[in-house]
Formats: structure tokens, C-alpha cells, sequence
């Protein structure tokens, strides 16, 4: 047996423990290549795999425990934390949050096998005020279906490595650089698509600066002020309901689905609390493909604006602009609507 792989096969249950625990902390480093080898490994009985199982789970209810603790005590802080170390914060907060509000706990049972959900998940949970042993039973549930699927995919993958002895033979020659290649391989995917996306989230912002030279300017010229559209999720109003000058608070969903009422003849400005703008940039690119080119993201969103000192106003709904009274209308008709679904 090559020295690599007995010194994992040595203290494997030591490794699964230790890498999930880091991975589900928030460390960008992927766990299926591991989990994958496990499995591989328990079908030529190197190891078991219940005790690789409950060796996972431990690692998930003890870092998943502590991001729900975290959530209910510190909120916002806690996400906005978060999604400066993901590797796919552009589906971060604003999807974790859409699902919460669609499927409540339910979203805990296939929260892992969403990158960028899995390590958010559990501090929302906590923001919402989701009951711990509710949350314990539905995140345990999952986290087990997420380690079974993998497990047992290499389990099954090792059934059929022993049928062909030099195949077999191969693979534990090279079983540690085929692990080295897969984790390689996963970290540069994903490192490849945040920096394309974050490329295009630089081409496209708009500074608060900028932003309130136009608002000014608007309002000497007696010409109508830019759209301004609030993104943020009904939970991101606990810290601050207040919205910028003039703004409509509109969901991404919403917006993108009814950009037909969307202003064309002047600017439209988007802003959310994700760190690099991310929700907003994704929705203006939304709006692009369809048409709407004269529509960017706030650099800094609304934090940005905030630490800037620019003026913050009180959300009142009949104060938003007329033309985006019916937009408006649509948006609170179908928010009312998926939050009377049944769960």
C-alpha cells in the first residue's frame, strides 16, 4: 500500500472529522473528493463506513450548531462575514433567505449540496428564530442524506474497482494524486467563476457618489430622479428599514419578472447588502439580456451609502414614485401570496 494512502486510511476518521468541521466553518474547501474516497475505500473494507458517517455528522452538527448560535445572536454581522469568504457568494445570502421564506426548514434537507448555501443556512435559521431542536432535527437529516449520497457513490464506485484486479491495483497506486486532482479540480472551478463574475460586478457599478451627484443634478433640472430599486431581503430591514432617497423596495425575482413596467428613458440603480454587490449585479445582468441597458448596481449597496453619509429616508409606501406604483403592487400581491403558501 503506497505511503499516502496508509497514512489516510491510518487516520481517516480523524481527517473526514477535521476537513468537514473546516469546510462547514466557512473554509472554501471541498469535501465531496474526500467523502468520494471513503466511500471508495469501504468497499475494500479499509474502512467502515458508518463510522465515516457519524465522524461527518459530527463535524456538521458541531459547526452548523454554532453558525445557528452565531445567526440568532448577531444576525446580518454574522452572513455578511460569511459571504466574504465564499467561493459563491454571488447564490449566497439573497437564495438561502428565498428558500427560507418559501420552504422554511424544509430548505435544511438539501442545503449542502448547494455551494454558497451550505455554510449560510444555519445562521439564518438562527436569524429567523427557528426553535433549535427543529433546526437540530432537520439540519441532522440532512446533513445525513448529503454524506450518504457521496459515501455511497463511492462506495459504489470501489464495488466496481474490485471486480479488475489491476484496475484496482491502479487505484491504489494513485488514489492520492486522483484525490490531490478532484480537489484541485473543484477549488479552480469555482475560484474561476466568482472571479468572472466579479469582473463583470466591476464593469457594471456605479458609485454612491456618482449616484447622489444624479440625484442632486435631477432635482435642479426638475427632471425625474434615477429608479431606484431596494433588493434587500424583508431580513436585511431588521439592522435598518430605512432606503435611500426615493427608492421602491422590489424582490430580484419580482423585479426581473416584471421589467416591462421598468422605467426605459432614464437610469435605473440597483442596490442589496451583499459584499461585492452581488445580488444586484446579478439582477442588472438579468436586465440586460432583456434589454434594459441603462440599469447598474450601487457599489457598497446599501452599507456603502450608509458609511458614505449620504441621506437615508423612512420606507412609506405611498410616498414611492407613481410610475412604479403598479410595479410596487405586483411585488407586495406575490410576496403576500408565497408567504400564505403552505409550507
Amino acid at each position: 500500500m503506497p505511503i499516502a494512502l496508509g497514512l489516510f486510511v491510518k487516520y481517516a476518521y480523524l481527517i473526514l472529522f477535521v476537513w468537514v468541521l473546516v469546510e462547514q466553518f466557512g473554509v472554501p474547501i471541498p469535501s465531496i473528493p474526500l467523502l468520494l474516497t471513503a466511500g471508495t475505500l469501504s468497499a475494500t473494507h479499509k474502512l467502515s463506513a458508518f463510522i465515516a458517517l457519524l465522524c461527518v455528522l459530527a463535524a456538521c452538527m458541531v459547526s452548523d450548531s454554532m453558525w445557528y448560535l452565531l445567526g440568532r445572536s448577531y444576525g446580518n454581522r454574522v452572513l455578511k462575514l460569511l459571504c466574504r469568504f465564499s467561493l459563491e457568494a454571488s447564490t449566497c445570502v439573497t437564495k438561502t433567505e428565498g428558500y427560507f421564506t418559501k420552504r422554511g426548514p424544509v430548505t435544511l434537507l438539501f442545503a449542502k449540496f448547494v455551494p454558497g448555501l451550505s455554510t449560510v443556512a444555519a445562521p439564518i435559521a438562527g436569524q429567523t428564530g427557528m426553535p433549535f431542536g427543529r433546526f437540530l432535527l432537520y439540519d441532522l437529516v440532512g446533513s445525513i442524506i448529503w454524506a450518504e449520497a457521496y459515501l455511497l457513490a463511492g462506495r459504489f464506485f470501489g464495488d466496481i474497482a474490485k471486480k479488475s484486479a489491476p484496475f484496482l491495483h491502479i487505484l491504489g497506486h494513485f488514489a492520492g494524486a486522483l484525490f490531490i486532482v478532484m480537489v484541485l479540480g473543484f477549488f479552480t472551478v469555482r475560484v474561476v467563476k466568482q472571479r468572472r463574475f466579479l469582473a463583470s460586478v466591476k464593469r457594471m457599478r456605479l458609485e454612491p457618489g456618482e449616484l447622489m451627484e444624479m440625484i442632486d443634478e435631477a432635482a435642479k433640472m426638475g427632471e425625474p430622479a434615477p429608479f431606484i430599486v431596494d433588493l434587500r431581503h424583508p431580513l436585511d430591514y431588521l439592522p435598518d428599514p430605512r432606503v435611500l432617497p426615493g427608492a421602491v423596495r422590489v424582490g430580484p425575482t419580482e423585479l426581473a419578472l416584471h421589467s416591462d413596467r421598468i422605467p426605459r428613458d432614464r437610469d435605473v440603480i440597483l442596490y442589496c447588502t451583499c459584499p461585492s454587490e452581488e445580488t444586484s449585479a446579478k439582477v442588472a445582468m438579468q436586465l440586460h439580456r432583456m434589454g434594459i441597458n441603462r440599469v447598474r448596481p450601487l457599489r457598497g449597496g446599501f452599507d456603502g451609502w450608509k458609511v458614505a453619509g449620504f441621506p437615508l429616508i423612512d420606507y412609506v409606501d405611498d410616498t414611492a414614485p407613481a410610475e412604479t406604483a403598479s410595479l410596487v403592487q405586483i411585488a407586495l400581491t406575490e410576496s403576500e401570496t408565497t408567504v400564505n403558501q403552505p409550507a
